[in-house]
């Protein structure tokens, strides 16, 4: 159990916590909310002893392990699969030890790797690195082939790998494609231990979590709901607040309108004076300050024929080598498109394309002639100039643009006037990637191609910007890893894999169920109007061979359970490890070893198939 007590903490003589209190029970799956600034980052470091507190405390159960990211891995030549398995640093030290622990000690280090499963370490992590975008072969690679980018990626799955008590995750999915921010969720939701996650994307809060710590006002509210139930409690909790501050403020008015009318006649003297008294001891609720409010204004394109893109048989690529091929794909003004696959399957190669930032290699593309095109990709954000304002980024690109005007553009983007006037490396991401999208629109673009835009965006700046594409009459192309912005601005899917890109003829929920379900199919199933013929059920012969098929497995797993207990018992002897009998026991061990191995393939056995049973018992 996490207990934060009555703490108080403050940067630079501006308080952060002020007598703020939560518990977080065991297990517990804990999103952590609240405006940008307010101290989320902060209570991270504070939790894990990184600061000091200034007053109160937080407190862990003894020897509790607390775990994070905070920084991308080095660019090593171990590979990526080696650095994993290293995170979890009791088990690569009891390894080490094994090689050379002698006496008892080696019955105790053998029998410690046995209670944290040491010898399945490496399916885990091969697991938890493919679930986050890593095939077999990138796995056995070095660190140092890959970008800052995916090797925070690595240091993700080495914390996820290492499991510690206590996991606080810091926007976990801003690094991450869609599919693997949804593996994300659905591995945080089986984590065994305590979560705290602080994360802008609506669906993980939904989806990941159970509860919601809400940091505002220098205090934190614990609130027993997903992210959408917290809003709705938030809400009626702040129409309580103003209710009440309204009664109040009403209340005293009438005093002291009664002070005020009366306080010079004697006769009414003392009813005035207990009337103040009364003004004195009210105990004054301050209303809720509004929440300021997100915008975006996209300009409004002129309307040109349809199709505005057309590709027939293309194909496009770098250099010789081709990424993408046999597209046949037509843009209209009015469409709204999510482009859905796994990151390395050609999604920025075909933005580039549509952009006109890669040429077309083979095949006809026809444009309209009056397109133009506006884009934004992350790495947009990190190309700004730091040492200009925003109102300098858009004098250079409209020099002949009075002032006010700009000042007025750079306002309907949520930058006002002291930002307009700010270096943009002191800006916040989030504003940094408001200038950006304000570039990317500044020609009112018929088509906008917008490649992961909410990565450094609040929740609020998020719902604003649902609100500018919906209202925008131009086309949009959306790559992004949240379900929600996703859900709420496309309304055609396009599948980019397999050296193509199809329409995908389901909708969100069904992808997402395709990429959690281990046994899916590599395409998504076309839509049918007949519903397919229910299989029939299998023979009672070939049902009983099911079931003896189970039970067979079932008897190999109680017998190979057998010789490893047998085996362990050996191993805890500790007559075997004096130094006569060394050979013995290295025979022991990999007797050991080789048994493990086998319960292991057994254990696939059987849920082979059980899993076949039980289709069967369901045909």
């Amino acid at each position: 159990m996490l207990k934060i007590e009555n703490i108080s903490f403050s940067v630079d003589g501006r308080p952060l916590f002020d007598g703020a209190s939560a518990t977080i029970p065991d297990g517990h799956k804990v999103g952590l909310v609240g405006p940008n600034g307010a101290g989320k980052t902060t209570l991270f470091r504070l939790i894990k002893g990184e600061l000091t507190l200034d007053g109160g405390d937080i407190s862990l159960p003894q020897r509790a392990r607390i775990g994070g990211v905070s920084q991308e891995v080095s660019a090593s030549e171990t590979s990526l699969i080696d650095t994993v398995l290293e995170a979890d640093t009791e088990r690569a030290a009891l390894m080490a030890e094994a090689e050379t622990a002698t006496g008892v000690r080696i019955a105790e280090v053998q029998t410690r790797l046995a209670d944290i499963d040491a010898w399945s370490a490496e399916a885990r992590a091969a697991t938890i690195l493919k679930g986050l975008g890593f095939d077999d072969d990138q796995q056995k690679q070095p660190c140092s082939a890959f970008s800052g980018g995916w090797r925070m990626r690595v240091a993700l799955a080495g914390v996820l790998f290492a499991q510690p008590d206590l996991l606080l995750l810091d926007e976990p999915t801003n690094y991450l494609d869609l599919e693997g921010a949804l593996w994300l969720e659905s591995y945080l939701m089986k984590y065994p231990h305590t979560v705290i996650v602080i994360s802008h994307d609506r669906g993980l809060l939904n989806r990941a979590v159970n509860t919601i710590l809400h940091v505002e006002d220098r205090k934190l509210t614990y609130y027993g709901t997903p992210y959408d139930g917290f809003v709705k409690l938030r809400a009626e909790k702040r129409a309580q607040l103003s209710a009440t501050a309204k009664k109040q403020q009403d209340r005293r008015a009438h005093l002291q309108g009664f002070v005020d009318r009366f306080r010079a006649k004697a006769s009414k003297a003392k009813q005035a004076q207990a009337r103040l008294k009364m003004i004195e001891r009210m105990d004054m609720v301050t209303p809720p300050e509004e929440a300021a409010k997100r915008v975006f204004s996209f300009p409004q394109p002129d309307e040109l024929s349809p199709p505005i893109i057309n590709i027939e048989g293309g194909s496009t690529g770098y250099g010789d080598t081709v990424v993408l091929r046999k597209l046949n794909l037509r843009i209209d003004q009015d469409d709204r498109i999510a482009l859905l696959g796994k990151n390395g399957q050609g999604k920025s190669t075909l933005s580039k394309l549509l952009s006109d930032r890669l040429p077309l290699m083979d095949g006809r593309m026809s444009r309209s002639s009056k397109l133009r095109i506006g884009y934004f990709a992350q790495h947009q954000v990190d190309e700004l100039h730091l040492d200009e304002t925003p109102l300098q980024h858009l004098q250079r690109e409209r020099p002949g643009t009075l002032p006010p005007k700009l000042r007025a553009l750079l306002a309907g983007f949520g930058l006002m006037a002291a930002q307009a006037e700010t270096e943009v490396g002191r800006l916040s991401g989030g504003q940094k990637a408001r200038l950006s999208l304000l570039l990317a629109t500044l020609d009112a673009p018929h088509l906008l191609i917008l490649d992961e835009p909410t990565n450094h965006l609040d929740i609020e700046s998020r719902e604003a910007l649902v609100e500018a594409l919906t209202a925008y009459s131009g086309a949009v192309i959306l790559v992004s890893h949240d379900m929600h912005l996703l859900s709420m601005v496309a309304d055609r899917l396009w599948l980019v894999g397999g050296g193509t890109v199809k329409p995908y003829e389901d909708d969100l929920d069904a992808y997402r169920t395709m990429l959690l379900t281990r046994d899916a199919p590599a395409k998504p199933a076309k839509s049918s109007k007949s519903a397919p013929d229910k299989p029939k059920r299998p023979s009672r012969d070939r049902m009983q061979e099911l079931r003896s098929d189970v039970r067979k497995c079932e008897d190999r797993i109680a017998k190979i359970e057998q010789m490893r207990e047998k085996l362990a018992k050996k191993l805890a002897d500790p007559a075997l490890y004096e130094n006569d009998k060394v050979g013995e026991l290295e025979v022991w061990n990999k007797k050991y070893a080789e048994v493990m191995d086998a319960l292991h393939r057994a254990e696939v056995m059987w849920e082979t198939a059980a899993e076949k049973l039980d289709a069967a018992e369901n045909a």
